[in-house]
């Protein structure tokens, strides 16, 4: 198993990573009947997006030995109505560690972000706005 969820009333859950017991809590938003006090679901699938490439990057940076530490990453999710869902993420990579990039690393580091698997199981028709700034 990889995690345990408890739903805590009020819209609220407590997960628990069962391995290192590490726990987020979320809320719904405050546009879906919640307080918008924590991070909601279609959050964490949007950051998660984030933190997939970056990881992926990570291991592909160690590989090739290239320096990308201080690599920020900002994630924007557009719902849309009918039926609710995630329409569409838009995430900006903004490029650090190492003061140029040449093209052969910058193409690695792009196709590390574009498979990275959270990336691959995103359903086909959700818009994955990708922008790097190097």
């Amino acid at each position: 198993m990889t995690s345990k969820i408890i739903y805590n009333g009020e819209l609220r859950t407590t997960a628990t990573h069962l391995q290192s017991g590490t726990v987020i809590e979320t809320d719904a938003p405050k546009d879906n009947h919640g307080m918008g006090e924590r991070f909601s679901p279609t959050d964490l699938v949007a950051t998660a997006l984030g933190t997939c490439m970056l990881s992926i990057m990570g291991i592909a940076a160690r590989t090739h030995h290239i320096h990308m530490e201080e690599t920020e990453c900002t994630i924007e999710k557009i719902m849309v109505p009918q039926p609710r869902k995630i329409g569409e993420i838009v995430v900006h990579l903004y490029m650090k560690g190492q003061e140029h990039f040449s093209d052969k690393e910058r193409a690695i580091l792009e196709h590390a972000a574009l498979t990275c698997p959270v990336y691959l199981s995103l359903h086909p028709e959700l818009k994955k706005n990708v922008t790097f700034h190097w």
